[in-house]
């Protein structure tokens, strides 16, 4: 199993410049709420051309990549916005993609791997969840990106640490979505390297906190897993290979209701005019729980959300499953 240590700042400077071309450097604003318990940003990644971060981490990681690695094409498993991110730029670079997703990914993101030239192979969420573990796939060839631990991942997703240290450099805490720790751990890295007194929270949904569950037991422990509409942040247990990083780096994880984190899609969509994915709100109602204090930036990780499901929780309902609306 590789051991995965902080990615240094050199990476990060690399990986800023490398992608530069590629992503959009994306705002920091205020959120707009009165009497809020923080004063609270916004890093607004649901902006970037594919409405997620994913893009950041792909591009680095296929930039990268040396011209034999990349003669068979690229794949990637993802729920979706991995998905896009690797299928986004292979069509940059003619490359043939393909992803392997979970059974309970939303239309709408299915749609936009379809829109950007990537062929889907949908497998039950357990099987999907064992290829982050094993890297394999049967039939799968070319070169494989992981989602989460593969380091130029980690070194693209960083790069937000870096833009968020340049904009606001009296930040407190960070709050991060947390799926598999790749995007966390990426910005925990830059805060290390620059300003270590900045505090990194891992956001999670109450019916998927694996991390909040593994930080308490001392160990990757598995947890009864349940979908929701929250379907871009959680899983069964931790991944080993990140563990003792994610452990390393995170001061902790905050978890949040469903019904929180659907309140905080509707507020920002009322207050900020910004859309967002079920996980791209996490550390947002995170922040408006209290759970961090000071000047806290919260990433807005994603906005690609179904819009049958935007429907109903603008109308202040919380979407029942993964698979529905």
């Amino acid at each position: 199993m590789t051991t995965h240590m902080p990615i240094p700042l050199e990476e990060l400077r690399a990986a800023q410049q490398r992608i530069a071309g590629a992503v959009i450097r994306t705002p920091l604003v205020r959120l707009n709420v009165e009497n809020a318990p923080a004063r609270i940003y916004l890093k607004l990644e649901n902006l970037q051309p594919i409405g997620s971060f994913k893009l950041r981490g792909a591009s680095n990681a296929l930039l990268l990549a040396s011209g034999d690695k990349l003669a068979g094409g690229v794949w990637t498993a993802s729920a979706g916005n991995m998905a896009q991110g690797v299928a986004w730029q292979a069509r940059q670079m003619g490359l043939a993609c393909t992803i392997v997703v979970p059974d309970h990914a939303p239309e709408t993101k299915l749609e936009a791997i379809r829109r950007l030239g990537g062929t889907i192979i949908k497998t039950p969420f357990a099987e999907w969840f064992q290829i982050l573990s094993t890297h394999t796939y049967p039939g799968m060839t070319g070169l494989f990106v992981h989602p989460v631990s593969d380091r130029a991942v980690m070194a693209g997703n960083g790069t937000i640490g870096l833009e968020i240290l340049e904009d606001l450099p009296d930040v407190d805490a960070v709050l991060v979505p947390y799926g598999g720790g790749g995007l966390s751990c990426g910005i925990a890295s830059a805060m290390r390297a620059l300003k270590p007194s900045v505090r990194v929270y891992a956001c999670e949904a109450e019916p998927s906190a694996a991390l909040a569950a593994a930080l308490r037991a001392g160990e990757p422990t598995k947890i009864d897993y349940r979908a929701s509409f929250v379907d871009g942040i959680g899983s069964p247990f931790v991944l080993g290979e990140m563990w003792p990083l994610v452990s390393q780096l995170l001061a902790g994880s905050l978890v949040s209701t469903l019904e929180e984190i659907a309140a905080a899609i509707k507020l920002l969509a009322e207050r900020n005019r910004m859309i967002a994915e079920g996980a791209g709100a996490a550390a947002v109602a995170a922040a408006l729980a209290g759970k961090a204090d000071g000047t806290v930036v919260c990433v807005v990780s994603g906005g690609n959300i179904d819009t049958a499901r935007l429907v109903k929780i603008l109308q202040g309902e919380v979407p029942a499953q993964a698979g529905g609306s």
